[in-house]
């Protein structure tokens, strides 16, 4: 290990199998433009998802390739939308290898953010089953108090998963619902999911500029205003 290797700290960035993978895509797209280093878990469930949204087929051999292709559609789905050039900073994890870094407390990172976070996701990590390395991930990061965001993506949302998000709110974790808003003016798909997204990186701590704030003033996001 050398020593750039040995400061390496990372946010963890897990894929669960819910609709949404243009969330993912921003979140990802905007902590490599921050500067983060990030750990990537996509599960098993969340390649399907892709496959449908985005017809791109998630590969363990070729999860660079893949990455890239995912990073450079927008949200409509066209591809080209964004340049993406180095993934130098990504490291890739296999869901099925409980034998990765993020599995243990004492693998070096900021953090984990679970965009988007299916039901089953939300149950899993509420309940602590680690049944793959995204749960897994997800108690080690809970377990050590460092920063867990759970995005949820789901409607409606029963009893049974309200009570799964209460138990990861007390907890530690920030439950951040997909749901955009609509006060900063967006006139496009992608305005909509940045705002997600964004949201996602506030409740993380981390610096973007994916959509415009709250200024205090009616119509201040109206692009005609």
């Amino acid at each position: 290990m050398n020593a750039g290797e040995s400061r390496r700290e990372p946010w963890i960035v897990g894929v669960s199998g819910a609709s949404g993978t243009p969330y993912a895509a921003a979140v990802l797209r905007a902590l490599l433009g921050a500067g983060e280093s990030v750990d990537l878990v996509v599960s098993r469930a969340s390649r399907l998802t892709l496959l449908d949204e985005t017809g791109i087929s998630f590969r363990d051999a070729h999860w660079r390739d893949d990455l890239r292709e995912w990073l450079a559609r927008g949200a409509d789905g066209k591809p080209g939308a964004y340049a993406v050039e180095q993934l130098d900073a990504v490291r890739y994890w296999s869901a099925g290898d409980l034998a990765a870094g993020p599995s243990s407390g004492s693998y070096p990172a900021k953090g984990m953010l679970i965009v988007p976070a299916s039901t089953a996701c939300v149950a899993g990590v509420a309940l602590g089953l680690s049944k793959d390395l995204l749960q897994r991930a997800a108690s080690v990061t809970l377990k050590e108090g460092r920063t867990l965001v759970v995005a949820v993506r789901e409607s409606p949302l029963d009893g049974r998963t309200l009570r799964h998000l209460v138990a990861l709110d007390d907890a530690g974790a920030h439950v951040v619902p997909a749901s955009p808003a609509f006060y900063a003016g967006a006139t496009h798909i992608q305005d909509l999911v940045d705002f997600v997204a964004g949201r996602v990186l506030d409740a993380a701590g981390v610096g973007h500029d994916l959509y415009r704030r709250w200024r205090g003033e009616l119509r201040g996001g109206h692009p005609d205003a």
